[in-house]
């Protein structure tokens, strides 16, 4: 008996990604062309074939859909994913991520363990060295905390160095920006890690195995995903297919330290052709981590030497959400908030605070002419304390915007 239509369409997915001579290309083009996995299996050999499936794998899906048989393995898989406390998020899945759907060739399946909602939270992937330096080490953790405190995600690859700096920054920003969600709920609880880990190996496998503490934090607090199959083990090749998963999740992807041939670059290599924005903290140039972002900043790459670079790029929807949600919870993780300034504002400053928007830029000329009360001199004096105080930013053109505290 074939699989009902009342069956989940997981279990569709598994059978396509487990069919033989279906890879992850063809896969996703099958995705693309028929949306319903059902159709898939049900569709003529020919119309498969314009799809890129070979014939005789073609024919194969066709008897597939009409014998229990062909499911086998897929029921199998879905049950050892189910007792190792995995989800499976399909491609017809409602949370399956958009940002990922985009990309030249998603994977059909996610295995997932953690807080599946984190896939649909704007994210920015943090890559890097295995064997960085202490600075290395430490911008990283520092970046990533910096910018979960303030609602975005962090994806990384669980892997030694500055992958798992990431994973530990994003924990601590994460408690920074929990605690101030809470008190403002006024409840004792807060939202779990924002940190998603994408792993070239089985989500059941630990690799490398000095992180097993955390990986299970991850799960227990983030979330951890991964397209390989239940116990697959870490093969040398799984890595650069895992790569495109990290940049395709995020809206960029921020490179810390990378040698010449690092597998950072691939990421950043595969953010590019994702259309996703590459972000670099530059290095010493007598560092050969350094040759990585130096060389990606040479050929266009935002520097970055704090969240706010970060921030200045993401897309003007994503950062009024998270102003939104910044200024509800108050999360500044030792940054000061408009609110702590308030006190010791002049009346100018109060009054280009008022005016003043995260999402638009206005022009100095503007801003003369909507505070007629203050004079010209007041005004400019103004503008330069707000931006020594970190409360104003100062754009290209005599503009100025509010800053993201």
């Amino acid at each position: 008996m074939v699989p009902t239509q009342a069956s989940d369409d997981g279990l569709h997915w598994l059978a396509l990604k487990l069919s033989a001579g279906i890879g992850t290309r063809i896969a996703a083009r099958l995705a693309n062309a028929f949306g319903d996995p059902r159709a898939i299996f049900q569709a003529a050999p020919a119309e498969l074939e314009t799809h890129g499936v070979p014939p005789l794998i073609a024919r194969q899906l066709g008897k597939t859909s009409g014998s229990t048989s062909g499911f086998e393995e897929a029921q199998k898989e879905l049950e050892r994913a189910t007792q190792a406390g995995c989800e499976i998020v399909s491609y017809s899945d409602a949370r399956y991520p958009e940002l990922l759907r985009q990309i030249f060739d998603p994977p059909v399946v996610l295995y997932c363990r953690g807080n599946v909602e984190l896939l649909s939270a704007p994210a920015i992937a943090v890559v890097g060295a295995r064997k960085p330096t202490p600075y290395g080490l430490a911008v990283a953790g520092r970046l990533a905390s910096d910018l979960t405190a303030r609602g975005l995600v962090i994806v990384s690859g669980l892997a030694r160095g500055v992958d798992t700096a990431a994973h530990n920054g994003a924990l601590e920003g994460s408690v920074v920006a929990a605690s101030a969600e809470a008190a403002s709920a006024g409840t004792g609880e807060g939202p779990t890690g924002r940190t998603i880990a994408v792993l070239g190996c089985g989500v059941d496998i630990c690799y490398p195995s000095e992180n097993k503490r955390l990986k299970e934090r991850i799960e227990k607090e983030g979330l951890v995903l991964s397209e390989f199959p239940m116990g697959t083990f870490a093969a040398p090749q799984n890595f650069p297919i895992r790569n495109r998963l990290i940049s395709g999740l995020s809206l960029g992807v921020l490179v810390v330290e990378a040698a010449q041939y690092s597998g950072s670059l691939i990421t950043a290599r595969l953010a590019l052709e994702q259309d996703r924005e590459v972000f670099c903290v530059p290095g010493n140039i007598t560092n050969k981590f350094s040759w990585g972002p130096n060389t990606l900043i040479k050929q266009g790459s935002k520097l970055v030497m704090e969240w706010r670079d970060v921030m200045d790029e993401l897309p003007p929807a994503v950062r009024q959400s998270l102003m939104v949600r910044m200024a509800e919870g108050d999360v500044t993780n030792g940054v000061a908030a408009a609110s702590d300034f308030a006190s010791g504002l002049s009346e100018v400053e109060k009054s280009l605070i008022g005016l003043l928007k995260v999402d638009e830029a206005h022009q100095i000329d503007a801003i003369l002419e909507k505070l007629p009360e203050h004079s010209p001199s007041e005004i400019l004096s103004g503008l330069l304390e707000l931006e020594i105080k970190g409360l104003v930013r100062q754009m290209p053109g005599k503009n100025y915007v509010r800053a993201l505290l």
